[in-house]
């Protein structure tokens, strides 16, 4: 017996590849995200660094605000590695950075970094749609791991 054998069709090569590009475009984003919400944006919140205390003092919510902002981006920060929580990850700082959006122009009437805050929560927001499924899967396996 003999089969034939298409070759792929133009539009599925290109899907193909732009997949393949968005994927290797999302793996570096997060590496990126990671390093910038890990280091430059919860370490100085976690370690005091002076500029952040006083953004925090004009908010006015005390120290523990700033700890727990800059322990959540620590941590989402480590998520955002982990494959398996990668999207869930993203779609939170997404919410941490509509807060901090929120806080820029009414608190601390910063609109210059509503730029910022917007622009990064788009990346996050392109990375939650690349690794869509990973919170799916996440479910699923917290579902069938119960005794």
């Amino acid at each position: 017996m003999s089969q034939t054998v298409s070759a792929p069709s133009a539009a599925t090569v290109r899907q193909d590849g732009a997949g393949r590009r968005g994927e290797l475009a999302a793996k570096i984003l997060t590496v990126l995200l990671a390093l910038f919400f890990g280091t430059a944006s919860g370490a100085p919140k976690l370690f005091q660094a002076q500029a952040a205390v006083d953004a925090f003092d004009r908010i006015g919510w005390g120290d523990w605000f700033m700890y727990t902002v800059g322990a959540l981006e620590v941590l989402g920060a480590a998520a955002l590695l982990v494959p398996l929580l990668s999207e869930a990850a993203a779609l939170a700082f997404v919410g941490l950075l509509a807060g901090a959006t929120v806080f820029n122009l009414t608190v601390l009437d910063a609109p210059e970094a509503v730029l910022t805050t917007v622009a990064v929560a788009a990346l996050c927001g392109f990375v939650a749609r690349v690794r869509r499924g990973a919170t799916v899967r996440l479910l699923h396996r917290l579902r069938t791991d119960r005794p």
